[in-house]
């Protein structure tokens, strides 16, 4: 995959791609940001780049060179992943002994320590050595959601590429490029952590399903009051919907949120845009305030969850506020 496919990152892509097109590739990297960020996709790009026999600052994806690396069998590269909870000392000595051999071809060869937060002390020490001296020519890369949790040997040592968060824009415009629905895409983008989980949320049955439930809920609450507990319990706790209340909860605060956006005009903030008909109806019915008081609510019910609050109690929480409050219409 070429660095030019890669959603944002502008910063990681242009100091790599610099490094490739000046001949100072670093001895080792350590890529650090929030998860979803893209690190491991611009790790493989890197690599691709590196290896390629057609480009110079990126990796042409049709030589052989980069196939194998599409492929996951080149030689000269080599992932380690966390081996249960750690990385452990075996592993980084495994990666020492595999290193120990030159590479046939002239590039450097390449290894991706995913997750290297997680090291052992033993391991991270191993490690240490290895990127002092290094048998072959080799490139390192580090990947870590803290990268301030790794030792400071270590990253003393590592050449520090910052990622940071994808905005939700760019995530909404990759995955509609990808042919995701429109509608979908809005809120998985506002529930997700970066490209991969917001397009493994789209791609859930239950997803759409239970969208369409807190839709549902909310205009029960604001005309019929204590009904929509009686409609929570046959579309969330007899079906398999209950198992997903983190996500119920983020979702009642992003469409509470689009009542705001609504009442001040901000159309293109809203994330429910395919019920944009239910929301001006629905937005003026409370006032300002109550949609404030209403989006603490919810966070203040998803957060109970987390500390097991019995998930059943959280809904009728929830929508008991909603209710209580009356449906006087507030200009």
């Amino acid at each position: 995959m070429s660095f030019e496919h890669i959603a944002g990152q502008d910063v990681p892509k242009r100091l790599l791609q610099n490094a490739l097109r000046t001949g100072r590739v670093s001895h080792a990297y350590l890529f650090s940001g929030p998860p979803g960020s893209g690190q491991m996709q611009v790790a493989l790009t890197f690599a691709q780049a590196l290896f390629c026999r057609e480009l110079k600052d990126d990796a042409c994806g049709k030589c052989l060179e980069c196939r194998k690396i599409e492929h996951g069998n080149h030689p000269d590269l080599y992932v380690i992943e966390p081996d249960g909870a750690s990385i452990k000392i075996d592993q980084v000595r495994e990666l020492q002994r595999l290193f120990s051999y030159r590479s046939k071809a002239e590039n450097p060869k390449v290894y991706i320590i995913r997750q290297a937060d997680t090291m052992t002390v033993q391991a991270a020490n191993s490690l240490l050595k290895f990127l002092e001296e290094p048998q072959v020519p080799a490139v390192g890369i580090l990947i870590s959601d803290n990268g301030q949790a790794l030792l400071p040997t270590i990253q003393s040592r590592t050449q520090r590429v910052p990622f940071s968060p994808l905005s939700p824009e760019v995530l909404m415009q990759e995955l509609s490029r990808e042919g995701h629905p429109a509608a979908l895409v809005r809120s998985a983008v506002h529930l997700a952590s970066g490209l991969d989980s917001s397009r493994e949320v789209i791609q859930q049955n239950w997803f759409a399903e239970i969208r369409n439930v807190v839709l549902q809920l909310v205009k029960e609450s604001m005309s019929r009051g204590n009904s929509s507990i009686i409609l929570a319990q046959q579309k969330i706790f007899k079906t398999g919907l209950s198992e997903h209340l983190d996500a119920f909860f983020q979702l009642f605060h992003l469409l509470f949120k689009d009542m705001l956006h609504f009442r001040y005009g901000r159309h293109e903030s809203i994330v429910f845009i395919d019920h944009l008909e239910s929301i001006s109806k629905l937005a003026i019915t409370r006032s300002t305030e109550q949609w404030v008081s209403y989006m603490a609510l919810a966070a203040e019910c998803r957060k109970k969850l987390r500390y097991n609050v019995n998930g059943q109690l959280c809904v009728e929480q929830l929508l008991i506020g909603m209710s209580d409050s009356g449906g006087t219409i507030t200009a």
